[in-house]
């Protein structure tokens, strides 16, 4: 079997798993956390929390993860689903109504869950304990953007790729500017 076919047998099979979870038991509370992580709610929300709370090492790692969630959003929304037009999973895959709500924009990369993957790498080395909190909530994301028909299993891995290069970059593109501003002429 080819990759591409192999790729396309795993995404069905785990979209369709995710998609028989009960919708009131789980479905829920996904959608809640989901619903916050929308437009960067949850990220924005826990920046000031750090802010506020961490002292130095929080605003440090605020910043970081604000940096990483606009580039990979820039990375995801404006680069990638402009360059791959996917359509959403078939809604035959899903017995719930949560699949009536789902974005008519590309379904390749997971927006969601590059931002989310993005904040969450970035602040991580800043601020151990508040990556840790930040990393449940980016799973229940990424989780859910399967559950509810939004995006097939690869979208949210390329998502979650395109996250951490946006944290990477975040990280380093400081550096690398001064090092390239020390070579110009």
């Amino acid at each position: 079997m080819r990759v591409s076919a192999r790729l396309r047998a795993a995404d069905r099979w785990i979209a369709r798993r995710l998609a028989a979870w009960d919708p009131v038991r789980v479905g829920k509370p996904l959608w809640a956390v989901e619903e916050s992580a929308e437009r960067a709610k949850l990220w924005c929300a826990a920046a000031v929390v750090m802010s506020w709370w961490g002292g130095g090492r929080g605003r440090r790692a605020a910043a970081a993860g604000l940096a990483a969630l606009t580039l990979a959003q820039v990375g995801s929304n404006a680069v990638g689903k402009q360059l791959v037009d996917r359509r959403r999973p078939p809604k035959e895959w899903y017995p719930h109504a949560e699949v009536e709500d789902r974005p008519a924009s590309s379904s390749f990369p997971s927006g969601h869950t590059a931002g989310a993957v993005a904040f969450t790498a970035a602040v991580w080395p800043s601020w151990p304990a508040a990556g840790a909190a930040c990393a449940v909530p980016t799973v229940l994301v990424a989780v859910e953007r399967v559950q509810s028909g939004a995006h097939f299993p690869s979208d949210v891995a390329v998502g979650a790729v395109i996250g951490l290069a946006g944290a990477w970059t975040a990280r380093h593109l400081p550096r690398l500017l001064l090092l390239v501003v020390r070579r110009l002429p």
